[in-house]
């Protein structure tokens, strides 16, 4: 099998266009792509059945036995995998100290389900990384959805998809108002984690259809999410600390749904 010209040139239009996708959501959104960088996150892409439209590598990455593998599986999807001079690599990738392999993909699409048991609504959450690990977390519980409400950070950013560990391509997204949210789901209850809830979250009957809501870092939930919660519940914690960060705060009560349900279903 012939392997295509190396690309040395930042002017290539396929890098080109891997740097706006890396940097602009608003590229993100019209291409309806995004940008993945190294084996762990395009083996968890492929895994979840993704398809790369093309993959950029370096030969220094080709040369070992996990790459060989993973760009077999890439030739055998008949994505184009295309060598790319390492500093130009270096221009394409996000990441300080790049792996030598990067791939675009079309956007995740996964349906959304109308009558779900468990979503996580996120409002107002604008850093990357900790809407990425709530991503991991939603899908390591198996939620069946998540919201994006207003000021919300784009989920396909690069820092996010990082965090999210191949979350993305496993959880149905979906970008919403709370008004949208309220005429979509009418009957399903709505819990906002709140250092001043009225109820512990263990108090919560999680084996009921339910959605948490997490507030931004910096501000807490917005009042259009206040309005919209059924209740407000609160994580109890000694040494009066007041609050954990939303993505740790998430991972508890998630998994707690997680427990119930596993428990009582039993």
């Amino acid at each position: 099998m012939s392997v295509p010209p190396l690309i040395t040139s930042t002017q290539n239009p396929r890098v080109k266009l891997v740097r706006a996708l890396q940097a602009h959501s608003k590229a993100r959104r019209t291409e309806g792509r995004l940008v993945l960088e190294g084996v762990r996150l395009l083996s968890d892409a492929l895994a979840a059945g993704a398809q790369p439209d093309f993959t950029l590598y370096t030969e220094t990455f080709a040369q070992s036995p996990t790459a060989a593998d993973l760009l077999a599986r890439l030739r055998a999807l008949h994505v184009p995998c295309l060598p790319i001079a390492p500093e130009v690599m270096a221009h394409a990738a996000e990441t300080q100290t790049p792996q030598g392999i990067l791939a675009v993909l079309p956007l995740p699409a996964l349906p959304f389900p109308s009558h779900p048991t468990l979503l996580l609504a996120l409002d107002g959450v604008a850093d990357a990384g900790n809407l990425g690990t709530l991503l991991r977390s939603a899908a390591a519980v198996g939620v069946d959805g998540v919201l994006l409400l207003p000021n919300c950070v784009d989920p396909f950013n690069p820092k996010a998809l990082r965090a999210g560990m191949g979350a993305h391509f496993r959880v149905p997204l979906h970008s919403s108002t709370w008004q949208q949210v309220g005429q979509a789901f009418p009957n399903l209850p709505f819990y906002l984690a709140a250092a001043d809830g009225s109820s512990p979250y263990y108090a919560v009957d999680w084996r009921q259809p339910a959605a948490l809501i997490i507030g931004g870092e910096a501000h807490g939930a917005t009042p259009a999410a206040h309005q919209h919660a059924t209740q407000r519940v609160a994580i109890p914690m000694a040494n009066n600390f007041e609050s954990l960060n939303a993505a740790a705060a998430a991972a508890v009560i998630l998994f707690e749904a997680r427990r119930q349900r596993a428990l009582y279903s039993a």
